[in-house]
């Protein structure tokens, strides 16, 4: 018989006792346990990192711009499903964005005598952006309204009191007046579409540096 050497690479063999034969001997592998527990340890890692990266990114402070355009796109959402008037208010006093049923009824309060809305969704603003935030909503053109000095800021004075959002995806013509640090932002809203105004360039504008 020929002399058997092992092949680099192949699996080792050795001669049965008191036979003639020979037999295959397997290299040690993992278990299929082995295997399982390794692919439940990375997906426990990874849903760890996953919910401590979206936590960080919940805690940052959100601008009162994206609350209130978030609060927009929900109004308008919200109108389209329940396929109804829905409102859009801001409380001046908790300092965050709601919504109200446009038809549902209002209930009255402990004092027996002032009507309050119960929320549909509410949309706060972190407490160190709206230590000095005021917003108004202001119908959609300026000409004849009244104005105001609050505070050295020169404000829109001829507010309502609600916006609303109808079951078509379209919304009453409005702006949003942001009032912080002194400054005042308005904001035009479009009503077909309940998106910003987009306002064409001056042509005879100069060119940005």
């Amino acid at each position: 018989m020929p002399d058997c050497q092992p092949v680099a690479g192949a699996r080792s063999r050795a001669p049965e006792s008191g036979a003639g034969r020979w037999y295959f001997r397997s290299r040690p592998g993992f278990t299929l346990l082995e295997v399982l527990l390794c692919i439940a340890l990375i997906a426990l890692l990874g849903g760890v990192l996953i919910g401590g990266a979206s936590h960080l990114l919940s805690e940052q402070p959100v601008t009162p711009h994206a609350v209130f355009w978030k609060a927009v796109q929900e109004a308008r959402k919200a109108a389209l499903k329940s396929e109804h008037e829905i409102r859009l208010k801001f409380d001046r006093e908790k300092k965050h964005f709601y919504l109200v049923d446009g038809i549902a009824p209002s209930a009255v309060a402990e004092d027996g005598v002032t009507r309050v809305e119960t929320p549909l969704k509410i949309f706060p603003i972190a407490a160190e952006l709206a230590r000095d935030l005021t917003v108004d909503f202001l119908g959609a053109s300026a000409k004849g309204g009244n104005t105001i000095l609050v505070g050295g800021v020169l404000l829109e004075s001829r507010t309502i009191s609600h916006v609303s959002f109808y079951s078509d995806g379209t919304c009453m013509a409005f702006r949003a007046q942001l009032a912080r640090n002194g400054a005042s932002t308005i904001l035009s809203i479009d009503p077909w579409t309940c998106a910003p105004v987009l306002t064409p360039a001056d042509p005879n504008a100069p060119p940005a540096s």
